[in-house]
C-alpha cells in the first residue's frame, strides 16, 4: 500500500493553519477534483478522498492534536488512536462548507431538509401583457385574462372522493421522504428523497375525486386587474402577490408575474429614462432662428432654434424623458437632434430669392465672377431680401 501523504501537505496549509484557512483549502480541492466534476476520472476520485480525509482530520480539534502528536499512527491502531474513515458523515462536512446544493445531495444532505409534506408555497404563474408606448410613459390600468387553480369545491382540497379520506402512505409512513442507502468510496452513506409513491404528499388516494381527479383542484379563466406604473419598460415584470397556484399542505398561494410588452413607437426612440427623437426645421429656421414646435411624451413644447444652426444639431430638454418607476418626481431627459428640411419643389420665386441669397452671400462654390449689375446691394435692400428668404422658405 503506497504511504500516505502528510494531511497538511495535501490541502497546502502550514501546519499553524486555522480552521478557515483549513476550510479555504479543502473546499478548493473538493470543487476541483469531486467526483460529479469528472466523472470516470480514478485519480481525481482518489484525490478527493484524499483530501476529504485530511480535512476530517484536521478540522476536528481532538483529531488534530492526536495527529500532531503522532502522526498517521494515531489513526492506525500503533499510536493508541485508531480510526475508521469507511464510518465518517462526509454530508456533516459538505453541509457545513457548500450549504446543500450538489455536494449537499451527492452526500445525503437530509439532515437539513425540513418534511417533505409540510406546508409549501404554491408555484408562480407567469403572464405577458401588452401595452402601447405611450402607455409605458404614463402609466396605466388593464385587465389580464389567465387561467388560475382554486381549491376543488367537492373535495374541498383533498382530491378524495367525498364520503372518503387519503389513507397514510405505507412505503414512507406519511413523511413524504424515504431514505435510500448507498455504497461509496467513503463507505455507505444515506440519502433521503421525495417519496415516489405519494410524490412527497404522504397520502395516497385510493378514490378520487370525480371533479378534480384527485388533483385537489380546479382550472378557471379569471380577469386580474394589473396596475401598471409609469415609465415601466419593455420586458419588466409586475408581481403580483397571492394571485399564482394554490399552496400545498395549507402553504400560501405564489405570486403571478406578469412581463410588460412595450409596443414601438413612430415618433420617439426610448432608451433607459431617456428620448431621442428627430425633428425637421427649414432652410430659413436654421439659417435666421425662431421658434419650433417640438412633439414631447408630455405634448408639443416650443424651442428656440438659434441663428445659423446646422444640420445634426443635438438639443437637450431636461426633465421631459421618462419618468422613473419609483419616483414620478424623477425623470430623464429628452434629446432632439433638428434636420435641415432640403426643399425639393420650389416656386420660380424661390428659385430666384435664392440665387440672389448666393450672389450676396457668396457660398456658390463654383460660381464666376459677377457683372456690375450683379454686386450685392446696401443693407437695406439686403434686409428686405432676408425677410422675402424667410417668407418663401419657412414652413410656417
Amino acid at each position: 500500500m503506497a504511504e500516505k501523504r502528510d494531511y497538511y501537505e495535501v490541502l497546502g496549509v502550514s501546519k499553524d493553519a486555522d480552521a478557515e484557512a483549513l476550510k479555504k483549502a479543502y473546499r478548493q480541492l473538493a470543487k476541483k477534483y469531486h467526483p460529479d466534476m469528472n466523472p470516470g476520472d480514478e485519480a481525481a476520485a482518489e484525490k478527493f478522498k484524499e483530501a476529504s480525509e485530511a480535512y476530517a482530520v484536521l478540522s476536528d480539534p481532538d483529531k488534530r492534536r492526536q495527529y500532531d502528536q503522532f502522526g498517521m499512527a494515531a489513526f492506525d491502531g500503533s499510536g493508541g488512536g485508531g480510526y475508521d474513515f469507511s464510518s465518517m458523515d462526509f454530508s456533516d462536512i459538505f453541509g457545513d462548507l457548500f450549504g446543500g446544493g450538489m455536494f449537499g445531495d451527492f452526500f445525503g444532505g437530509g439532515r437539513s431538509r425540513g418534511p417533505a409534506n409540510g406546508p409549501m408555497q404554491g408555484a408562480h404563474v407567469r403572464a405577458r401583457l401588452n401595452i402601447t408606448f405611450d402607455e409605458s410613459i404614463k402609466g396605466c390600468t388593464k385587465n389580464l385574462d389567465i387561467s388560475l387553480k382554486d381549491e376543488c369545491t367537492t373535495c374541498h382540497g383533498s382530491g378524495a372522493k367525498p364520503g372518503t379520506s387519503p389513507k397514510i402512505c405505507p412505503k414512507c409512513k406519511g413523511k413524504g421522504q424515504v431514505v435510500y442507502s448507498q455504497q461509496t468510496m467513503f463507505g455507505v452513506m444515506q440519502n433521503v428523497q421525495g417519496c415516489p409513491d405519494c410524490h412527497g404528499s404522504g397520502k395516497i388516494i385510493t378514490d378520487k375525486c370525480p371533479n378534480c381527479a384527485g388533483s385537489g383542484y380546479t382550472s378557471s379563466r379569471k380577469t386580474i386587474e394589473v396596475t401598471i406604473p409609469a415609465g415601466i419598460d419593455d420586458g419588466q415584470s409586475i408581481r403580483i402577490r397571492g394571485k399564482g397556484e394554490p399552496g400545498i399542505n395549507g402553504g400560501p398561494r405564489g405570486d403571478l408575474l406578469v412581463e410588460i410588452m412595450v409596443g414601438r413607437s413612430n415618433q420617439f426612440i426610448r432608451q433607459d429614462m431617456d428620448i431621442f427623437s428627430n425633428v425637421e426645421i427649414s432652410f430659413a429656421q436654421a439659417a435666421l432662428g425662431g421658434d419650433l414646435r417640438v412633439p414631447t411624451v408630455d405634448g408639443d413644447v416650443i424651442y428656440s432654434v438659434k441663428p445659423g444652426t446646422v444640420t445634426g444639431t443635438r438639443v437637450r430638454l431636461k426633465g421631459k424623458g421618462v419618468p422613473s418607476v419609483r419616483s414620478s418626481n424623477v425623470r430623464g431627459d429628452h434629446y432632439v437632434t433638428l434636420m435641415i428640411k432640403t426643399p425639393t419643389h420650389l416656386s420660380k420665386e424661390a428659385q430666384e430669392l435664392l440665387r440672389e441669397f448666393d450672389a450676396i452671400t457668396g457660398d456658390s462654390l463654383n460660381r464666376g465672377p459677377l457683372g456690375p449689375d450683379e454686386q450685392p446691394e446696401g443693407k437695406k435692400k439686403k434686409k428686405s431680401f432676408m425677410n422675402k428668404m424667410k417668407e418663401a422658405f419657412n414652413d410656417d
